[in-house]
């Protein structure tokens, strides 16, 4: 068994094209995924101090976005204009990463996965502004998890402690980008593969292995 980490923000891109590509990869070979929230920008004043302003944030971040798209399986599924015309800034990405978290501890980590394709869905394709607990509420009920759970603990000091774990394992390991792959503990992919480096990726893990246990 092969254990992938995947550290992500919901407002990221290339998590929006990976993300996928992990699951057919899961369902295929034997991988378990291990979810860690990740958030590059967790306030507007981070936002600010990264980009320079709120307005140049969008500006740059729906540049890769366009990037994104020419690398996505489905491309249809990031609407850039959509974006652009929406009559928010940018958000980011730390409400969601509190609710991903409350959706793990309640529900595990498949639950985690299924809320942060959802969010990220909602994000990159509807243009609905994901800092907003209403729509995280109603992405919540969508997929039919338990609301009044996730809300009584998602801003409580056990849930904020178990993100900050996240941030600290991505700390410990060095990553500063998303998304990242940690695989087995030990090899870091900081990019977007596509599902064929990601195929040759886990064949090459699988091969070492094997040889690992006919060699012991």
């Amino acid at each position: 068994m092969i254990q992938i980490e995947f550290f992500h923000d919901a407002v990221c891109g290339w998590c929006y094209v990976l993300s996928p590509r992990l699951r057919k990869i899961a369902a295929n070979y034997p991988v378990k995924v291990i979810h860690r929230a990740f958030v590059l920008q967790r306030n507007d004043e981070e936002m600010v101090a990264r980009f320079g302003s709120l307005e140049r944030a969008k500006q740059e971040i729906l540049q890769h976005w366009q990037s994104c798209k020419s690398f996505a399986d489905e491309p249809e599924s990031i609407n850039i204009e959509g974006m652009r015309s929406a009559d928010f800034n940018y958000p980011n990405g730390y409400l969601a990463a509190l609710y991903t978290k409350a959706v793990e501890r309640i529900a595990g980590q498949d639950a985690h996965w299924d809320f942060f394709d959802a969010v990220q869905k909602v994000h990159l394709y509807h243009n609905q502004n994901i800092a907003d607990a209403r729509v995280l509420d109603a992405v919540v009920q969508k997929l039919e998890l338990p609301l009044d759970q996730i809300n009584a603990i998602v801003h409580s000091t056990d849930n904020v402690n178990a993100l900050e774990a996240d941030r600290a394992r991505a700390a410990y390991f060095d990553i500063k980008s998303i998304p990242t792959l940690l695989i087995n503990g030990r090899n870091l992919i900081s990019q977007s593969l596509s599902l064929a480096q990601l195929e040759h990726l886990v064949v090459t893990e699988l091969t070492s292995a094997i040889k690992e246990e006919v060699v012991s």
